[in-house]
Parts: C-alpha cells; sequence; structure tokens
C-alpha cells in the first residue's frame, strides 16, 4: 500500500529563492502545455499526448532558456499533471456532469513539484537533511523515518510561505490483532458522531470558534490597495488563519478515527453524499455546519486506517436510518430535525434518535458484510466478475 509521509522544510533564502524559480517556471511550462492542447482542439479539432507533450520540452528550453533551471523529470510531471486534469474533466463530461475546463494557473495557483523518481532528484542524506538538485542540502525536521521504499517527493509552499516535502512511500500494512466487536456510527452536526452504545462525540466546531478572528482579518485585507506590500501581508494574515482551523480539524478526524480503528474490529458507518446534503440544505447556517464537521475528511482517514489496520470498514445507505426502529424493526415515521427522542408506536421503545440510527446502521453493515463474505465463499465466484 502506499502512504504519505510529510515533513517540514526551513529554507535559507536563496533556497527559497530558487525553488521559486522552479515553481514559477513549472507554472510556466504548464500553461503553455494547456494553451497548446486549446489551440490545437480549437483550430484544428486535434488532441496531443502526454507523451508528445513531453517530447517538447526540448523545445521549450530554446524558447524559454530559463526552464534549464527546473529539474528535468519535474517538467515532465507537469505534463502528467495536466493530462490528468484532463482526464478527470472528459470523464466527469461522459457522466453527465457540467465540469469546468482546466484553468491556466495564476500566481497563487502552482505551489507544488513533484519529483516521480525518488532518489533520482531528491533524497533524504544520511544526516537527515533533503537533498535537491539544483538547490542543494535543505533542513528538514526528520521527526520520522519513512515507513516504506519512497516511490515520488513533492516540494510545496503554504499560502502562509511554509515549505513541505510529503514522500510517497509503498509500504507494508501495519495489521493489528484482531477483535471480535463491531461499532456503529451516526454522523451529526450536533454531536459529530454517535455510538450504538449510546458514546457521544461533542462537535468541536472550529470554523465557528474562529470567525471572530476570521472576520477581524479579512476587514483588514479589504482595507489594502491591491498589489500592495500591505496587501500581501494582510492576505497572509488571512492564511493563518485558515491554516490553524485545518490543523486542529485533522488532527480532531486523525484522533477519532484512529479510536475507533484501535477499538473496533468491524465499523458500520454512513455513506454520506455530502455535496447533495449541502445543496439540499434549508436551514440558515445548515451548509457552513456540515462544512465545518468534515465529515468526509473523517470518514477517508477512517477507510484508510482501517485498511492499514486490518480492519472491516462498512458504509451503508443512510436512508431511513433514522425513521425505523432499531428495537423491532417493524415501524417506519417521519422524524423531523428538532425531534431528538424516538418513540416507536408498535413496541413502546423510547430511545435517542441519534443512537437509534446507529444501531441501524450496524445492524445494516452487518448485513451487507455477511452478504459480501458468503459471496466470497461462494463455490466458483471469481473477483475478476
Amino acid at each position: 500500500m502506499l502512504k504519505a509521509f510529510k515533513y517540514r522544510l526551513y529554507l535559507t533564502k536563496a533556497q527559497r529563492k530558487a525553488l521559486r524559480n522552479m515553481l514559477r517556471e513549472a507554472r510556466w511550462l504548464y500553461n503553455k502545455l494547456l494553451e497548446q492542447r486549446k489551440t490545437l482542439w480549437e483550430n484544428d479539432k486535434q488532441s496531443i499526448s502526454c507523451f508528445e507533450q513531453q517530447k517538447l520540452i526540448p523545445q521549450f528550453k530554446i524558447e524559454r532558456p530559463t526552464l534549464k533551471a527546473a529539474f528535468s523529470q519535474v517538467l515532465q510531471d507537469v505534463a502528467k499533471r495536466l493530462d490528468r486534469a484532463m482526464q478527470g474533466f472528459f470523464r466527469r463530461v461522459k457522466r453527465g456532469e457540467t465540469p469546468g475546463y482546466p484553468r491556466f494557473k495564476g500566481h497563487h495557483r502552482y505551489n507544488s513539484i513533484t519529483f516521480p523518481q525518488v532518489p533520482v532528484g531528491c533524497k533524504i542524506t544520511a544526516d537527515g537533511q533533503l537533498a535537491v538538485s539544483g538547490i542543494g542540502n535543505v533542513a528538514m525536521v526528520y521527526h520520522r523515518p519513512l515507513g516504506g521504499k519512497p516511490k515520488t517527493a513533492t516540494i510545496s509552499c503554504s499560502p502562509t510561505g511554509k515549505w513541505y516535502v510529503s514522500f510517497s512511500c509503498e509500504c507494508d500494512p501495519n495489521t493489528l490483532p484482531k477483535l471480535d466487536n463491531a461499532v456503529g456510527i451516526d454522523m451529526g452536526v450536533e454531536s459529530f458522531a454517535t455510538t450504538d452504545e449510546g458514546m457521544k462525540v461533542p462537535n468541536p466546531k472550529f470554523f465557528r470558534k474562529e470567525q471572530k478572528a476570521l472576520a477581524k482579518v479579512q476587514r483588514k485585507l479589504a482595507k489594502q490597495a491591491k498589489g500592495t506590500k500591505e496587501r500581501a501581508k494582510a492576505r497572509k494574515a488571512v492564511a493563518r488563519v485558515h491554516e490553524r482551523i485545518g490543523w486542529r480539524r485533522s488532527d480532531f478526524a486523525h484522533k477519532q478515527a484512529w479510536f475507533f480503528v484501535k477499538n473496533f474490529q468491524i465499523i458500520c458507518t454512513e455513506g454520506l453524499n455530502i455535496d447533495r446534503m449541502v445543496d439540499d440544505s434549508e436551514f440558515p447556517g445548515e451548509r457552513k455546519s456540515i462544512y465545518d464537521v468534515a465529515w468526509g475528511q473523517f470518514l477517508a482517514l477512517l477507510s484508510a486506517k482501517a485498511a492499514e489496520a486490518g480492519r472491516d470498514h462498512v458504509q451503508v445507505n443512510p436512508a431511513y436510518t433514522s425513521q425505523d426502529c432499531s428495537g423491532c424493526c417493524q415501524n417506519r415515521q417521519q422524524m423531523p430535525r428538532k425531534v431528538r427522542i424516538y418513540v416507536c408506536p408498535k413496541c413502546g421503545m423510547i430511545l435517542c434518535r441519534d443512537i437509534n440510527a446507529a444501531r441501524n446502521i450496524l445492524a445494516l453493515g452487518l448485513q451487507s458484510l455477511r452478504a459480501a463474505r458468503r459471496l466470497l465463499e461462494a463455490p466458483g465466484f471469481s473477483r475478476g466478475e
């Protein structure tokens, strides 16, 4: 499996300038290749492949000699990035969506470069520094060793000016000892998560808590004239607030995901369509609350950690999980959001609606898992079918 290892970099003034020059050249090449694809299609209805564009890079170096400052494989990866963007665009068009065409990258829209064949061009030295071709040895916070064989390395700059390197490594799963328990988790806005046993994880509301600080720095940004140093400084202050929110939310999601993976063998959650939920929201401020709680980030981390630890993460259809009775399984009733207690008229069960939903999610998840295992164990079954 592939796993990412991210480290903070501390560059000298000369190294920072050299890396920004490399970013500038990569951004110029990206825009040049995108312009070439767009012009060929609009004028001649012709397309050009990623390999054909990579072959043209030496000609672009003659046109723009500063391209030679960037590592050759970094420039080749720029063509691959554009090709992935074009493939994603056409894939979404075929699905019937209306995606935006890949955009030309402005100054603040291209902030990373990738070395696709580590240790070629980029590697970690014996003393824990990062050796980058054309840059030299860069000081790095090497807080943990790589967990496998590094395949690619991506150097990026955050909106606040911090530099990082991220290694994608091929490593073996870190399987945990097997358990004999399971948990159903109902995701919510009032409580971040509620289990079938009644444990509730409070919603930290990181963005709501930082709204005043964010509004203050945004007002200062709005007062500055465009193109001035004062505006650039104010923009960085806004980015710092967003960065702080993102760090806290990510830390919370990692810890909660690891808690469930460490303590349960089977983890059943809802398969949420978050974008659709946001589009269908009717109450004021509900969209902000849905994005603030960051269910998508938590579920993605939970799925990845469960796969690495050898746990079973099952996502079920969330339809009617709040309306069905988990006691008798024979009653379905409307449950407005303001009603927080589920009262079943058939079996008389009285239960918190979130716990009732979590129990239904657990039952559906176990049922789905049993059906999948029976299918795998059926004679003549082939995974390729």
